[in-house]
C-alpha cells in the first residue's frame, strides 16, 4: 500500500501558491461568509427595509469580533467539564466493555489466512472507527437539543458567557471523552492483535531434519539448511521464525516480521504489448476492477517500472555479504487454465538501464497469487553478456534512474500489475508509532464528527441533527464520486440523466439518439444540480481520504506529512463549524 498519487511535503501542501490548502480555505471561507451576507441583507431587507437590515448586520458581524476577542479559556474550559461529566451519566464507558468483548469473542470467529496480521489490524481498526464515530454522534448530537428542552441553556446565556464558548466547551469536553475512549480501546487492540499474532512451532526430534514444522495457528513452515549449517524456518503466511539448536532439539521462536512498517519508494510505470511495443497499460483480462492491467505469458510483454533518486544509501549493508538492493514486488495471477492451482507461475525479473539495452542477468520466481516477494539484488552483478556490472555505476542513469522489468513465462498465464505494486524497501519504521499514527486518523475523524454534530444540534432537535450528521458523514465518505458526477469526470451524466437511464436501461457510455427539447431540458437542470453538487463537495471533509487502516494493515509506514494533513484538515473544520456553530446558536436565542 503506497501513495500511488505524489503526497505533497506538509508546507509544499499548506502554502504552495496558488494550489495550497491555506489558500483554498481562505477562498471557501470568504465566498461563504459573503454569501451569507448577501442572504441576510436580502432577508433583512424585505422584514426590516435597507437601512435596518444595514444596521443589524454592521452589529452581528461587530459582536461576533467582539465576543472572538473576549473569550476564556476558563469559560470555555468550565463548559467542557459539564459536558465531561454529562458524558458520564450517559454511561459512555459502556462503549469500552462492548470493544473488550467484542476483542473477547474475536478469536473465535476470525480465521487468519495467508496474511494473519492484516486480517486482525483490519478488524480491529474498523471495529474501533466505526464504534468510535457513533460514540461521537450519540455524545454530541444531543447535548444542545436536550438542554433547550430542559431550559438549561436558557440559564446559561444569562451568565457571562459567549454562544463561541459554548460551542468550543462543548466539542473541547466531548472530545476529551472521545479521546480517552479511543487511548483505551487502541492499547486494547494492540495487546489483542499481539497476541493473536503469538505464536511458535514445534520440529519433530528425528534422525533427518523434517521438511516442516508442526502447525500452530492454521500454518507451518518449510524447514531447510542454509550454507553455515544453521536451520531456518522459511517466510510463510507473513512472517518467520528463528531456530536455535539446544543439544538435541531445535527450538522455534516467536515469529519475527509480523508487524511491519515498510517505508517503500515508488516508481512509474510502463508496459511492453505482446509485440514489445511500448504502451501505457497492459491488456484487459475481463475483470471489472480496472486498476491492474496485465502481461500476457510467453511473450515480448513486460512490466517496467522505472524509480528515481536511486543512490548508494538505499543499499541495504549484509555485513561480509556486501549492499544488496531490496525491491518487493506484489503479483496478481490470471490462469487461463488452472492445472494445478497450487503451482506457481513462473516468471523473471530484470534490472536495466534506462535508455539502453543493459540489463542484469534474468533472476527466476514463482509467482503465487497476491503474495509480497522480497528480491535482494546485489550491487556486484553480472548482465546478459555474463559480464561483471555494478549497480549504481552501471544500471543507473546519470539522472538516478533505475528500471525493474517483470515478465511472465508460462504460456496463456497472466500476471497482472498497478504501478504500486513494485517498489524499494527503504527502511522499517516503528510498528507500534505506525499503530499510533492510524489511531489519530481515527481521531480526526471522531473530532470532525463531534464539531458537526454540535454545529447542526444548535438548531435542530436531537433525531434530526443525527440525520443531518449521518448524512454529512455519508456524503463525506463519497466525496470522490461526488466531485466526479459534479465535474462531469463519472460516465452516465448528472443526476437528473441518470435517474433516466436506470429505468430506460441505457447504458453509462451510449448518448441520446435524439437531441429533442427534453434532453436539452434535462442537461441544463442537471448543469445547474452539478454547480450545486460542486459547490457541495467543496466544502465536505474527505472522510475516505481520513482510513489510514489499510496502510497498517498491509504493512506498510504511515506518512508523517499525510498525519500532520490530516491533523491541519481537521483543526480547519473545527475552526469553520465552530464559527457556523457561533451565528446559528446566536440566531435561536434571539429567535427565543
Amino acid at each position: 500500500m503506497i501513495q500511488e498519487k505524489p503526497l505533497l511535503p506538509y508546507w509544499d501542501w499548506l502554502l504552495s501558491w496558488p494550489g495550497g490548502s491555506l489558500w483554498h480555505f481562505l477562498l471557501v471561507a470568504l465566498a461563504l461568509t459573503v454569501i451569507s451576507l448577501v442572504i441576510g441583507l436580502i432577508v433583512g431587507t424585505l422584514l426590516y427595509g435597507p437601512v435596518k437590515a444595514g444596521e443589524k448586520a454592521y452589529r452581528v458581524i461587530a459582536n461576533a469580533f467582539g465576543e472572538l476577542f473576549a473569550l476564556s479559556p476558563r469559560r470555555i474550559w468550565a463548559i467542557a467539564k459539564v459536558a465531561m461529566q454529562e458524558s458520564l451519566r450517559r454511561r459512555v464507558w459502556v462503549a469500552v466493555v462492548v470493544f473488550l468483548l467484542l476483542l473477547l469473542f474475536a478469536g473465535w470467529f476470525l480465521k487468519p489466512d495467508r496474511e494473519p496480521a492484516k486480517l486482525y489490524f483490519s478488524f480491529v481498526l474498523t471495529a474501533t472507527s466505526f464504534l468510535g464515530l457513533f460514540i461521537a454522534l450519540l455524545l454530541a448530537v444531543f447535548s444542545l437539543p436536550n438542554d433547550f428542552k430542559s431550559k438549561i441553556i436558557y440559564t446559561i446565556v444569562t451568565k457571562p458567557v459567549h454562544s463561541g464558548e459554548i460551542i468550543l466547551g462543548r466539542i473541547l469536553g466531548f472530545t476529551i471523552v472521545g479521546s480517552l475512549l479511543l487511548a483505551i480501546m487502541g492499547a486494547a487492540s494492540y495487546v489483542f492483535v499481539s497476541r493473536a499474532l503469538d505464536h511458535t512451532h514445534t520440529i519433530a526430534v528425528q534422525e533427518t531434519l523434517p521438511e516442516r514444522t508442526s502447525i500452530s495457528n492454521g500454518h507451518s513452515h518449510k524447514l531447510e539448511t542454509n550454507a553455515d549449517g544453521e536451520v531456518v524456518a522459511l517466510y510463510e503466511f507473513g512472517h518467520e521464525h528463528d531456530v536455535e539448536k539446544r543439544g538435541d532439539r531445535y527450538v522455534v521462536s516467536g515469529p519475527t516480521e509480523m508487524m511491519k512498517a515498510r517505508v517503500p519508494l515508488g516508481g512509474t510505470l510502463k508496459f511492453l504489448d505482446r509485440q514489445g511495443v511500448l504502451v501505457d497499460r497492459g491488456v484487459s483480462v475481463g475483470k471489472e476492477w480496472g486498476y491492474r492491467s496485465f502481461i500476457e505469458g510467453g511473450t515480448p510483454a513486460a512490466a517496467i517500472w522505472t524509480f528515481k533518486g536511486i543512490n548508494e544509501d538505499m543499499l541495504v549493508d549484509e555485513g561480509t555479504d556486501g549492499q544488496y538492493l531490496p525491491i518487493e514486488l506484489v503479483v496478481r495471477v490470471f490462469r487461463t487454465w488452472k492445472q494445478d492451482i497450487n503451482t506457481p507461475i513462473q516468471g523473471i525479473i530484470q534490472l536495466k538501464r534506462p535508455g539502453s539495452d543493459l540489463k542484469t542477468m534474468p533472476e527466476f520466481f514463482g509467482a503465487d497469487d497476491a503474495t509480497i516477494d522480497l528480491k535482494y539484488f546485489p550491487r556486484k552483478l553480472t548482465d546478459t553478456n555474463n559480464q561483471p556490472i555494478d549497480l549504481l555505476e552501471d544500471l543507473v542513469d546519470e539522472d538516478g534512474n533505475l528500471e525493474v522489468v517483470v515478465q511472465c513465462l508460462d504460456r496463456a498465464q497472466y500476471f497482472g500489475f498497478a504501478q504500486g505494486d513494485c517498489y524499494i524497501h527503504l527502511r522499517d519504521g516503528s510498528p507500534i508509532w505506525n499503530f499510533i499514527k492510524a489511531y489519530l486518523s481515527i481521531w480526526v475523524q471522531m473530532v470532525l464528527v463531534i464539531a458537526i454534530a454540535v454545529t447542526g444540534s444548535t438548531v435542530l432537535s436531537g433525531p434530526i441533527a443525527m440525520l443531518f450528521t449521518i448524512s454529512f458523514i455519508l456524503l463525506g465518505f463519497q466525496r470522490e464520486f461526488l466531485m466526479r458526477v459534479a465535474t462531469g469526470e463519472q460516465e452516465g451524466g448528472g443526476p437528473i440523466e441518470a435517474l433516466v437511464r436506470i429505468p430506460t436501461h441505457m447504458n453509462l457510455i451510449t448518448d441520446f439518439k435524439e437531441q429533442t427539447f427534453a434532453v436539452k431540458l434535462m442537461r441544463f437542470v442537471d448543469d445547474g444540480l452539478q454547480g450545486l453538487m460542486q459547490l457541495l463537495a467543496s466544502v465536505l471533509p474527505d472522510f475516505g481520504d481520513f482510513n489510514t487502516a489499510r496502510y497498517v494493515a498491509y504493512g506498510f509506514n504511515i506518512p508523517a506529512d499525510q498525519v500532520a494533513q490530516q491533523l491541519t484538515i481537521g483543526l480547519a473544520y473545527v475552526v469553520g463549524l465552530a464559527v457556523v456553530g457561533y451565528f446559528l446558536l446566536r440566531n435561536r436565542e434571539v429567535a427565543r
